[in-house]
């Protein structure tokens, strides 16, 4: 994919075609831009390195819910003008995710524009009934939220108190003629326009929900962003969000990634294994030198040889095809909010090119820079389990020191994976009362209805609206996959695979780096003897934080 491509190069699949790596996270993240959930919701997300915030509204009846929170930040994280690097999200396609919540914010957008309508002909126009009824539906939100159990009685008494004193205020008026005719028109027209406003809403809240189900049932819902087409050269939006589209297609095709301390290679998980040969090079004979050699050369043959490892002696299945590419690290601080990419003449849409790849692997080995590693990795698991064995070759003075580490990022958290659920309390049964019974419930609730409404005029300013009503903070730096992703070892067959995988990468590692090393006339019995000890200890691999180092 490049990005001065054609469109079709650069807008990609709005969903994953059948066979593609990664399509249940990926549904599961693009799900999120469909729900109706409290927007707090996604703080169970959290894990131990990346965590989520929600800030707390100024005005109850403009908080956004969990869909319109998410949509919101993601869009202008990962699309906005001027934005900080991305971390690429490993078995996850972040274009469609972020397509979903351009398609979810354009469905609420239509919507709002029907709802800022009927604010302004029932609303608007009857400014005092407006915000008495606000006034009362903003004291019952925030009865409801105290953690008293009375406080949903309350709430409901108050509402119901309301009703009853504008019903005698409707049939007892203090005074008459056109004042008297629009005080009544004040108390009803926001009721009028209420009902209206409730219809409205359902119908975009089954739309919401339908595609939230599809996207986890696998029937692959489409994202329909026709904004992102440009029809003609003079639409500058259109064309600003397909450029945007395509640098985030770019970056996540990149081949820099960041070391951040203990949380391990942002993207890939944190460090779960290491296992080092490090020992002298000696001539084989000492008649003669050692034929000058460089870790560039050991590197290629270590890639040329686990491009071997889907093949086997025996018909049992086994690794699948994996993806192996050089690596550019970077590290930097562990509590760091952004990352730099790197840039210059050495960097193409994104990617280290390769002959900058070879001089970093080649020279920089100590001291300040960054590294070069060889990367093997498998999307497994439909794309919940990311496996990364990263390989390194240094030589400092006589010793070559080979270093095998295991990364690991398992699923996305089980908040992404729920399906909606139908809207429904369990009531006591009027004669058989020690037994109970369900009770469907409005898809879209009275206090709904208004904090949509209420919303959205408000929604053409983002800015005010935020500041009203709250905004979701994503975890820095950001990226998609990793923000959200549980660890696998709670997941025992996930587990197994990211210990299985080490062994033979290890010994694949080995054996071409002995090969080298005795083409070039050096002494491989004490490379071939630490080697053998690491075929032994690596087969009671054991996940353990790699990275954090302990006195």
């Amino acid at each position: 994919m490049t990005v001065d491509g054609g469109y079709a190069d650069f807008f990609g699949p709005q969903v994953p075609r059948t066979g593609d790596e990664g399509q249940t996270p990926t549904f599961a993240l693009a799900s999120a831009a469909y729900r109706d959930n409290e927007a707090k919701e996604i703080l169970k997300a959290n894990n131990e390195w990346h965590k989520s915030s929600v800030s707390e509204p100024k005005i109850a009846l403009f908080r956004p819910n969990l869909g319109e929170a998410f949509s919101r930040a993601v869009i202008d994280r990962m699309l906005g003008s001027g934005r900080k690097p991305l971390i690429q999200s490993f078995g996850t396609q972040p274009q469609v995710v972020v397509e979903h919540a351009l398609a979810a914010h354009r469905i609420r957008r239509e919507r709002d524009n029907w709802l800022t309508a009927v604010m302004v002909l029932c609303g608007l126009l009857f400014l005092p009934g407006l915000l008495m009824w606000l006034l009362v539906f903003q004291i019952r939100t925030t009865i409801a939220k105290r953690p008293d159990k009375r406080a949903g009685a309350l709430a409901t008494t108050l509402l119901i108190a309301v009703g009853a004193l504008a019903v005698l205020f409707l049939i007892r008026m203090p005074f008459g003629g056109f004042w008297g005719w629009y005080a009544r028109a004040a108390v009803v027209a926001p009721v009028v326009g209420w009902y209206w406003a409730r219809q409205i809403c359902e119908r975009t809240a089954r739309d919401l929900r339908e595609r939230w189900d599809s996207l986890l049932s696998g029937t692959s819902v489409g994202a329909k962003v026709p904004e992102a087409v440009p029809s003609s050269p003079g639409e500058k939006a259109a064309e600003e969000l397909r450029q945007s589209l395509a640098r985030l297609a770019a970056e996540q095709q990149s081949n820099s990634v960041f070391y951040a301390g203990p949380k391990g290679i942002l993207g890939m998980g944190t460090r779960w294994g290491s296992w080092q040969l490090a020992e002298d090079l000696v001539t084989a004979d000492p008649d003669r030198e050692i034929h000058p050699f460089r870790s560039w050369d050991v590197i290629k043959a270590i890639q040329d040889r686990l491009r071997m490892l889907e093949r086997g002696p025996l018909n049992t299945g086994g690794f699948p095809k994996p993806s192996i590419q050089h690596w550019i690290v970077t590290p930097i601080a562990e509590n760091a909010t952004e990352v730099a990419r790197p840039e210059g003449t050495d960097v193409e849409a994104y990617r280290v090119k390769t002959h900058a790849i070879q001089e970093i692997c080649n020279k920089q080995q100590f001291g300040a820079g960054d590294r070069h590693y060889l990367g093997v990795q498998w999307t497994l698991w439909d794309g919940q389990l990311v496996i990364t064995m990263l390989i390194t070759v240094t030589v400092l003075h006589e010793t070559l020191r080979i270093e095998v580490t295991g990364h690991a990022l398992g699923p996305v958290h089980s908040l992404f994976t729920t399906k909606p659920a139908a809207k429904e309390k369990e009531v006591q049964k009027s004669v058989k009362f020690w037994e109970t019974r369900k009770v469907k419930l409005p898809l879209v609730d009275a206090d709904e209805v208004v904090r949509l409404a209420a919303r959205a005029p408000l929604t053409w300013y983002p800015p005010l609206l935020n500041w009203l009503g709250g905004t979701l903070t994503l975890p820095e730096p950001f990226g998609l996959r990793h923000a959200w992703a549980d660890q696998p070892w709670r997941h025992r067959f996930m587990a197994d695979d990211a210990l299985r995988a080490a062994t033979p990468v290890l010994r694949v590692v080995h054996a071409a780096a002995i090969k080298v090393l005795e083409e070039n006339g050096v002494d491989t019995e004490k490379f071939g003897a630490r080697s053998s000890f690491l075929s032994t200890a690596v087969q009671d691999a054991s996940p353990r934080k790699a990275d954090v180092y302990e006195a």
